[in-house]
């Protein structure tokens, strides 16, 4: 067991591992990264690596887990050790776990209140798959739910993630070109735009959306995708044009009782992948599940873990 700060051997850029520890059958590995490669360089980003305490050196293949909004790696990972990280973890798999800029153990950067998805496509997601393979000596498997899988489907629509970062792509939850056609309205739009100008950040605690919060830019740049001529995009590319050139195997899963982002949405995502190695799941009743389940309890919930978790490990082990 380790607490003290020591510097890791990345030859990438600074990393530190801030600490090892164990934790029940399982050991946490915590590093801090500072890339330095996005315009804001006080940028760092906290990375949580999973294994059992009591395992070899070596190894098993590696995973990243996105989280999505208001959230931060308890999504995957629970104090108690419960989570689809601990269960892939547990079955074998090398299990990373970032936080975003400014959410749990990540610092909150000097511009985070103008942090983007595009910022987290452009640089952030490069740089942890860039750390995670050099550590790990493979190509790593990507999953990402709700914003998690939004900024993951916008680096490779954006070709920031090349084939050679992702051996496969999994978006749990995760809508892109679902229409609020009220905001194709510019009157609506714009008054949309000085409401939330008003604020800084959004709560994840007061809104009941979660531990964290968000800064209102992420708000404002959905806008834009959904106003009047938006598209799923930054000023160098268009990101939605580009997933159909993305060929990594890819799994697009919906929830049948999911509100927010509802399973037509969710098929358009998959209709959209240029893979050809490509799987769709609803999860739903209708298609044999217990419930019709919901946006977070597609992946945090006892049904979850006994119905959703191992297609998950199923789908990995089949890569």
């Amino acid at each position: 067991m380790c607490k003290s700060i020591m510097q890791s051997s990345s030859l990438l850029f600074p990393v530190a591992l801030i600490s090892a520890e164990r934790r029940g059958d399982l050991s946490e590995d915590v590093y801090r990264l500072k890339p330095a490669n996005s315009p804001d360089i006080s940028v760092e980003l906290v990375v949580t690596r999973l294994g059992m305490a009591d395992a070899s050196e070596v190894r098993g293949v590696p995973v990243i887990l996105l989280h999505g909004s208001f959230s931060n790696r308890r999504f995957w990972y629970s104090p108690k050790g419960v989570g689809l990280g601990a269960y892939l973890a547990r079955a074998g798999f090398d299990v990373w776990l970032p936080e975003m800029r400014g959410h749990g153990l990540s610092s909150r950067n000097v511009d985070w209140a103008r942090n983007r998805v595009a910022d987290y496509a452009h640089y952030d997601l490069p740089a942890i798959g860039a750390f995670v393979r050099e550590l790990s000596g493979q190509a790593p498997h990507w999953i990402g739910h709700s914003q998690g899988a939004i900024s993951l489907a916008a680096a490779l629509g954006g070709q920031y993630l090349s084939a050679q970062d992702v051996a496969s792509a999994a978006f749990f939850g995760c809508q892109i070109n679902r229409r609020f056609w009220s905001l194709k309205i510019p009157p609506v739009q714009w008054g949309a735009y000085l409401l939330l100008k008003r604020f800084k950040q959004l709560s994840g605690i007061r809104l009941k959306r979660g531990p964290e919060d968000e800064p209102v830019s992420i708000a404002l740049e959905t806008l834009r995708w959904n106003g009047f001529m938006g598209r799923f995009k930054d000023a160098e590319r268009d990101w939605w044009a580009g997933l159909a050139e993305v060929q990594v195997p890819a799994l697009v899963v919906a929830a049948a009782g999911d509100r927010q982002t509802p399973e037509w949405a969710c098929r358009k995502l998959f209709d959209q992948l240029g893979s050809e190695q490509r799987q769709f799941l609803s999860l739903g009743r209708e298609h044999g599940f217990s419930s019709d389940f919901s946006h977070v309890e597609m992946l945090v919930s006892q049904p979850a873990q006994q119905e959703v978790w191992p297609l998950v490990r199923n789908w990995l082990s089949e890569r």
